[in-house]
């Protein structure tokens, strides 16, 4: 199969790179830093100024996600990069202190939840369909159109009824955030400890104290004011509590996992959907499919949380472009015992990555791993659990993985019901990862109707 034949992708190295190479090849794009044999082999290990691994295996992975969990916590890069701007919340904490946080917050993304917020979705993908159409003809970034859409929904359903909060302040907040600290310290690569002032951090650090500020007002404003008659997501996490301590959040705690919900809530989501319409546009003969199945669901109507048993290739396509692209394209951790994964030695220290977006074109797990294959999920139960980990595993799976595919899907539906996307000659977007998967230049894709 020729590079023509198959949708975008990053190049992996073929060299070992050295400390001052990795860094500025992480400062650009962590990707550039995965070596091409971890698509061939189980496990691979080097040192870049400390020990590290890079584990592919599912057995071994299973083993660090579910069955030796608390060998493995967050690594200090990825601690280091978040804590300033979502502090202790559920996806930095750790041990007692997460455990008490996810008990209080699951009830929160319960199925009848996350199924009682579906019209919010339904709607920001009736909005998002009518601004398509009116561009007619010309080019869009469906990227910063996703990005719209689904921000529309964490805002819906995260500060409904007039709240005092600006969600567009917020996100310009976070953007910076990322924008500004989210690129690899080498401080960082060194392991420095936390007290050591990183340039880009110190930069970002007002807006993300206005992002908090902002954030600290509006949970206050709601206790003060009560639930409204359908409860959003603040009014859920306000009333949750742990059921085995009766413990609730305190503001902070609410602020710092509300902003950590905004975040995944909104731009995990987006950039599924920019990649999946990427796909479909690069495969007409998969988007016709999926237009099928969705015109005969939807008979004309806007998708809803009732339809999605009827739209399988549609979620199939949303699991193959979470595949192909996942938004958090390696995870870190920084193991705190020895241990033996592959047969290999791990030390206390080492740093131990699980690099998702390799494990998924691993060829030893997948056929033709770089194509673009939906009906791979054709069938769920054949694949194998801890050989596809778009929202990771174990009893840290990311607590809104029910709510992101559901809104993707809905989104999705209603877009191919009605559009025909194709992509635009000499625009492709590439694959750069700094915090999340991006589409650099954005997915731009033009439009008729279907």
């Amino acid at each position: 199969m020729s590079a023509a034949d198959l949708p975008v992708h990053v190049p992996l190295v073929t060299r070992p790179m050295g400390i001052f190479a990795s860094l500025n090849a992480a400062r650009r794009n962590l990707l550039e830093i995965l070596p091409e044999i971890a698509t061939r082999q189980p496990m691979v290990s080097g040192r870049t100024a400390k020990r590290w691994h890079m584990v592919m295996d599912p057995e071994a992975i299973r083993r660090m996600l579910l069955e030796n969990i608390d060998n493995y916590p967050k690594s200090l890069v990825t601690k280091n990069l978040l804590k300033p701007a979502i502090g202790e919340s559920l996806f930095i904490a750790e041990g007692a202190h997460w455990r008490w946080q996810r008990r209080a917050a699951a009830p929160a993304f319960s199925h009848r939840n996350v199924t009682n917020l579906a019209p919010v979705m339904s709607a920001a993908a009736e909005h998002s369909l009518d601004r398509i159409a009116a561009a007619g003809q010309r080019a869009v970034d469906m990227y910063d159109e996703m990005v719209r859409a689904t921000f529309e929904v964490i805002g819906n359903v995260t500060f409904s009824e007039g709240s005092a909060f600006e969600p567009d302040e917020v996100h310009r907040a976070i953007d910076a955030y990322i924008d500004a600290a989210g690129r690899m310290s080498l401080f960082d690569i060194l392991g420095f400890p936390d007290w050591v002032p990183r340039p880009g951090r110190v930069f970002s650090g007002r807006a993300v104290g206005d992002m908090k500020a902002l954030a600290d007002g509006a949970v206050e404003a709601r206790r003060s004011r009560g639930a409204g008659a359908i409860p959003d997501l603040l009014d859920l996490l306000l009333e949750g509590e742990d059921p085995e301590t009766k413990r609730k959040m305190n503001t902070a705690e609410l602020r710092d996992n509300l902003l950590t919900f905004i975040v995944a809530g909104h731009e995990t989501t987006a950039l599924t959907l920019s990649w999946a319409l990427y796909l479909c546009a690069f495969d007409q003969e998969v988007q016709d499919r999926a237009r099928t199945e969705a015109q005969a669901a939807l008979d004309g109507r806007i998708a809803t949380a009732d339809d999605l048993d009827a739209l399988p290739f549609i979620r199939s396509i949303v699991d193959e472009a979470l595949r192909l692209y996942p938004p958090a394209g390696i995870i870190s951790r920084t193991a705190q015992a020895p241990d033996t994964l592959c047969g290999r030695e791990v030390r206390p220290g080492d740093t131990v990555m699980i690099p998702i977006y390799a494990l998924h074109r691993n060829r030893l797990l997948w056929d033709d791993p770089d194509a673009f294959r939906p009906d791979r999920f054709a069938d769920r139960k054949a694949v194998e659990r801890y050989a596809y980990l778009p929202f990771g595993d174990g009893p840290r799976i990311c607590i809104g993985a029910s709510f992101a595919i559901q809104e993707a899907v809905i989104v999705l539906a209603t877009l191919l019901s009605r559009r025909r996307f194709h992509l635009v000659p000499g625009r492709n977007p590439k694959p750069v990862m700094i915090l999340t998967l991006r589409p650099e230049g954005g997915v731009w894709l033009t439009s008729e109707p279907a």
